[in-house]
């Protein structure tokens, strides 16, 4: 029985071959960070603690790509093809130039072109957030979807304003449900990134949570545990007051996981259970150090035990 319906799988049905994502920095900014709506960020947020080595703006983009698969032929020695993932902040926001008269499209055409002409990229993957994808950027994705697999993954963290509100996101979730009806409206690959623990959130109101996640036009999805990252102000938070934040052990998050997946829609393609951090970036550090494929198979097995698979509890859809 496959017990879920893996990102994995759902690239290999679209290409006939095994894809492999290459994580790039092009060196975006945020609206979060450079005045437009804020200054600090998201409370959790630390870019550095993700990007794998070889990912830097100081480098070009066809640089990290050809270190990137340098990189990855030695793990992943089976990948027929690769997918650009615009990945660091927000990857389709630029403040407009009125100096140099050139359009938001325009300069985003100019970043993404030389992932788009690398030979051995199969398609872009472009992380932002659901403010960031206007109706002229999306009108741009369409028609480069037509050409080569574009997806835009929308970073939605939480399905509660409050929430939202205290993490200093900057948007309500309204906002994201919009966003992902016009980029499905476009038939662009919609992906979506949600993380588990943040302060004042519970388990029982995440296994609430998945009822409204599963009506989200998504073809993928993602998840991670909130991580406590050194220098964030999620870190003054969580040493101030570590009673709002909930304390999943590597445990009770496997069992949690379980539970949500079993109510998650099947038709989702799960790209990540769980987030891996070099354990030198963390503040708290309640897994010890282990590998997101060591954290995989755990909750493959708890799967198995439970005789259960992806969208097994729901009724009907």
């Amino acid at each position: 029985m496959e017990h879920y319906y893996s990102y994995k799988q759902y690239l290999t049905n679209l290409f006939g071959a095994r894809m492999q994502k290459l994580t790039l920095d092009a060196g975006f900014t945020c609206p979060n960070r450079d005045g437009s709506k804020g200054l600090q960020g998201c409370t959790f947020c630390s870019n550095d603690a993700f990007n794998p080595s070889y990912c830097t703006p100081q480098k070009s983009v066809q640089q990290q790509l050809e270190e990137g698969i340098a990189f990855h032929q030695k793990r992943y020695r089976r990948a027929e093809g690769y997918l650009a993932y615009f990945q660091a902040y927000s990857n389709t926001y630029i403040r407009t130039d009125e100096k140099r008269h050139i359009s938001t499209v325009e300069q985003l055409k100019e970043i993404y072109q030389p992932a788009i002409d690398y030979p051995l990229v199969k398609g872009i993957v472009v992380g932002t957030r659901p403010d960031c994808v206007e109706d002229e950027k999306l009108d741009y994705f369409e028609e480069l979807s037509k050409k080569m697999f574009v997806s835009i993954e929308l970073g939605i963290e939480s399905i509660h304003d409050e929430t939202l509100r205290k993490i200093n996101r900057g948007h309500d979730f309204q906002c994201a449900v919009d966003a992902l009806q016009r980029i499905r409206a476009r038939n662009i690959h919609a992906g979506a990134h949600f993380i588990f623990g943040l302060p004042d959130e519970t388990p029982e109101m995440w296994l609430e949570d998945v009822k409204t996640i599963n009506q989200l036009p998504l073809n993928s999805i993602k998840f991670h545990q909130l991580q406590i990252i050194k220098g964030t102000s999620m870190e003054h938070e969580y040493l101030e007051n570590s009673e709002r934040f909930y304390p999943f052990t590597m445990d009770s998050y496997i069992r949690f996981i379980v539970d949500f997946v079993e109510r998650l829609n099947p038709n989702f393609a799960i790209e990540r259970f769980a987030g891996e951090v070099p354990p030198r970036f963390l503040s708290v550090n309640h897994w010890g150090i282990i590998r997101y494929d060591v954290v995989l198979q755990r909750i493959l097995q708890e799967m198995a035990r439970r005789g259960v698979r992806q969208g097994g509890g729901l009724k009907i859809w």
